[in-house]
């Protein structure tokens, strides 16, 4: 049996306030394979323990609603613990702040976009030519839409890391770092959360380019091909096994990484 770790990326006090990276995770793993066997630790609650990845064969990083970027001080507990699972060589999984975690502790940089927040749909992402070539991006062609909301981005790439696919908005949209031990697949936007899990982290705000409260759209998209493309989207973008592609192309990766 496959067994996963999934880190939680939010602190105990967002917690308690219903804010989870890790759930999402929990349902689409367990859609894509409900055989899993799944723990979930938090790195700002505790460091992991010397035994927390005895047993684990694949490691996730969630995203996150803390409001300081991956490179801040308060983020070092969370860069302690992607830093304790490099050293292993598992593979690993980052998420939207998985990825700019990743970054940083490889060496990258990370900022704030310029181009501002990007939420709903991360529209437009292309495969870079490597991109088209790797197992993670499998099913992906240029054009396709995830749902996505983040403020930072990778700015820098780590020495070693390849790009695996941009957009207008953030250049950075996945990357793989597979070299001196480390197995890292990431991506920005968020395979794991579906449109209703997106309208929850707007709060409903209009925090759109165009100044548009999408949040009614985001609520019933994921049953409405109609609304998915009022998003941006194509029709199919939130069908469960398009929206999940790279978490399933993961999961593949870590199975053979079993055998």
């Amino acid at each position: 049996m496959t067994s996963i770790l999934i880190i939680e990326s939010n602190t105990p006090d967002l917690l308690t306030k219903g804010k989870s990276g890790a759930v999402p995770f929990l349902r689409a793993l367990q859609g894509l394979a409900p055989e899993l066997r799944i723990s979930v630790e938090c790195p700002y609650a505790a460091p992991l323990a010397n035994d927390a990845l005895d047993g684990i064969d694949g490691v996730v990083f969630s995203g996150s609603a803390v409001v300081w970027a991956t490179d801040a001080e308060e983020a070092a507990p969370l860069r302690a613990s992607m830093a304790q699972v490099f050293e292993t060589g598992r593979p690993v999984w980052g998420s939207c702040n998985g990825l700019q975690l990743a970054a940083v502790v490889l060496g990258g940089a990370v900022g704030a976009s310029p181009n501002g927040m990007e939420i709903g749909l991360a529209k437009e992402i292309a495969p870079t030519e490597a991109g088209k070539l790797h197992p993670m991006m499998v099913g992906r062609h240029d054009g396709y839409c995830v749902p996505c909301v983040h403020r930072d981005e990778v700015q820098g790439l780590p020495d070693g890391a390849v790009l695996l696919a941009g957009n207008a908005h953030s250049p950075v949209q996945a990357m793989a770092y597979e070299a001196g031990g480390v197995d890292f697949w990431g991506a920005q936007y968020h395979p794991e959360m579906t449109a209703l899990d997106v309208a929850g982290a707007t709060g409903g705000q209009s925090m759109f380019g165009d100044g548009e409260d999408l949040t009614p759209y985001l609520k019933v998209a994921d049953t409405d091909p109609g609304a998915t493309v009022r998003l941006g989207g194509q029709a199919d973008s939130l069908v469960p096994g398009v929206r999940t592609r790279e978490l399933a192309n993961w999961l593949a990766h870590v199975r053979a990484r079993q055998g």
